[in-house]
Parts: C-alpha cells; structure tokens; sequence
C-alpha cells in the first residue's frame, strides 16, 4: 500500500528539518513525501533546499488571511498530486516517529477503516506528555479533537471530504476539526490506535496559540464549530441534538460582538 505524507507549511523554519528527517527515516519505504508551503518568510526555503532531491516541494500564495483556510487550501493542493492510497497529514512543526506508517499501514491493510487516528505526544517546553482523549458524545466533540498531524484517511475519503466544500463560512475551524467530525459522527467508520506515534508540538505561533479558553476569539470559533456539526448533521438527515450550548453560545457571541 503506497502512502502520501501531506505537509502544510508556513513560517516554521525552527522545527520543519525535524518535522522533514521524520518522514524520510520511516522505517516503511513505500510513500512520498509532499510539501506546500505559503512562501514563508522565515529560514524555511534555505532549509527546505537541503532535501530538494528527498520530497517534493511546491510553494503557493496564501488565499485567506485565516491561518486555519489557508492550512485547507494547501491541503486541498496537495490532494491533486498525491498518489498515495493513504495520506497522512501533517504539520510543518509537528513530526512522527520512525515506526509511525508501519503500524498505520498495517491497521488499513487488515481493515476497511476510512480513517485513522492515532494519539499524539503533546510537546511543549521539550517535555513530551500523552494526548489524553476524553470519550465524548458527539455533543461534546470540540474541543476536544485529535490533531492534524495524528491524522491517516484514505485518499478517497479525503477527496470526498473535500467535495463537500464547507469551507468559507466556518474560517476559524481547522481540518483536524472538521475531519473529526465527518469521521466520527456522521461516517463512524474510523479507528483510534492507543498509541503515540506523532507529535504534536505546542509553539507560540501556531494556529491554535491564539485560541485561549473564553477569550472572544473562543466563543467565535465555538458557534462556528456549533453551526459547522448542525449544517453536517442536516446534510446527512442526522438530528444534532446540543441545542442548549449552541444557544448559549450564540448569546454570548452577540454580547461580545
């Protein structure tokens, strides 16, 4: 089975080498390596010469002024060159661990999964400490998500993923989330793997650092996630049933507004 590994970039130039080494040294060999990158303006292209020879790298404008479109539409791009049957997602300052798409590949060759999550290794300040992933009804899904860089789906899912083209009125919503959600609400044809073999680094300019818990920027991008799960649920004649946060939510939303 051939896998893609999808990387978004954009300004991660002090951990994109890391994120790059490991992918090259997987211990599975039958995948590309694809990287997008948003002209960033930090050391990254100086880098990313080094392994010119190693991955495939296309730059391309950014389209949106909101981090988490932009990481889309890069992803999007990349679809279109993928000839992997597994894509594996991933982050410009995240990285994975040598065995990673072994064990992923493993689990889709004996199963019909359209995607798998596994649990990353959250890094901050260089101490690394155990995604902890709360067994949450759909109702309460967001905020507690598993990341991009923890993310494998079949290219034929994402493809589907990306017909749905929900994208413009929820720019505050990352992939990861919206994937989650399509996943593990709606198709429910996923598996979790209890084990850590990407990491997740927390960084200062990441698109979740400006998210703090009940700042206005929050509470914004929790209608959206309200109303993103609603509009799902009604394209999949499903009932989404939290109408009690979503009211709540939308009345502080218009406080704050």
């Amino acid at each position: 089975m051939k896998f893609t590994v999808l990387i978004s970039s954009y300004n991660k130039g002090e951990y994109i080498e890391e994120c790059i080494v490991s992918c090259i040294n997987q211990s599975y060999k039958n995948l590309e390596i694809i990287l997008f990158d948003n002209y960033s303006n930090d050391n990254t292209k100086k880098i990313l010469e080094k392994y010119s020879d190693k991955i495939k790298i296309i730059y391309k404008n950014k389209v949106s002024e909101f981090p988490a479109l932009n990481q889309i539409d890069l992803i999007k791009e990349g679809l279109k060159l993928c000839k992997g049957d597994i894509i594996c997602l991933l982050d410009g300052d995240d990285y994975f661990f040598k065995e990673k798409i072994l064990k992923i590949n493993n689990i889709f060759e004996k199963n019909d999964f359209d995607v798998v999550y596994d649990l990353p290794m959250i890094k901050k300040s260089n101490e690394l400490i155990k995604f902890n992933l709360k067994r949450k009804f759909q109702k309460n899904i967001w905020p507690t998500i598993i990341n991009t860089s923890a993310i494998s789906i079949r290219k034929k899912s994402l493809e589907k993923f990306i017909q749905l083209n929900l994208f413009e009125n929820y720019n505050l919503l990352e992939i990861d989330f919206r994937i989650n959600v399509v996943s593990r609400c709606i198709d429910n044809n996923y598996f979790i793997f209890d084990e850590s073999l990407s990491v997740y680094r927390f960084v200062p300019n990441s698109i979740m650092s400006d998210n703090k818990k009940y700042s206005k920027k929050w509470w914004f991008k929790r209608l959206q996630a309200h109303n993103y799960m609603k509009k799902i649920y009604e394209l999949n004649n499903k009932v989404y049933s939290n109408f009690f946060d979503l009211k709540l939510t939308n009345l502080i939303t218009k406080i704050l507004n």
